[in-house]
């Protein structure tokens, strides 16, 4: 008699992205919806509160229980919280490196931290520029934004817009920001007033590597 074999069922490993903003959150929704093929169950969390203490407390607990954790940083306002401290008081930039450390000591093989500096919207900017200026603001980075993208706006519908979301329309230069971001030197605590995206890190880790014919 022929014995049945069992198929093994395939898991996808399951990835957690933690965003401090709904931009990212929307567009990693995106990501979702038109690329249905990737090899990873993709999940975007916010965390209800937003200090960077408790951004870090949200990655962490969902290390245990993801097979990697993605923790999307926006730089503008740990830059702005940092120009303001007072003298003698730990700053937003100091805290953060203690939480960097921690990761790199303790979950590096779980754990990756993509820094946008100032914030998500250079990654959008990298689809259009190899560029590494250093922008001080969101508005300053968003005027230069405006000029490649002239409607652009930080909305829940232009970002998820049927057949016009915000990773529909840049697909096709998708290649470009991958290629303009690896460029890019790594986040340096010694000098933050260095403008990157990370954001192909996790393009990498997920599978998608476009090449520039489209393809």
């Amino acid at each position: 008699m022929r014995q049945n074999r069992r198929i093994p069922i395939q898991v996808k490993p399951k990835y957690a992205v933690v965003v401090d903003g709904e931009t990212e959150f929307w567009y990693i929704q995106m990501l979702k919806r038109n690329e249905r093929l990737i090899s990873v169950d993709l999940k975007p969390e916010i965390p209800q509160r937003k200090k960077i203490s408790e951004q870090y407390s949200k990655v962490v607990d969902l290390s245990k229980d993801y097979d990697k954790v993605y923790w999307i940083i926006d730089f503008d306002v740990i830059n702005k919280e940092t120009r303001e401290a007072k003298r003698g008081t730990k700053t937003a930039l100091q805290e953060l490196k203690e939480y960097w450390d921690n990761i790199e000591k303790n979950h590096k093989n779980i754990v990756v931290v993509i820094v946008n500096n100032p914030c998500f919207e250079y990654w959008l900017l990298l689809h259009f520029e190899a560029t590494s200026k250093f922008y001080n603001s969101h508005d300053e980075l968003i005027k230069q934004l405006k000029k490649h993208l002239s409607d652009y706006e930080k909305s829940q519908t232009y970002y998820t817009k049927q057949n016009r979301d915000i990773y529909l329309r840049l697909t096709s230069k998708l290649a470009d920001a991958i290629s303009n971001a690896k460029r890019l030197t790594e986040f340096d605590f010694e000098n933050p007033s260095r403008g990157l995206s990370q954001m192909h890190l996790l393009f990498e880790d997920i599978g998608i590597s476009p090449t520039k014919d489209g393809k």
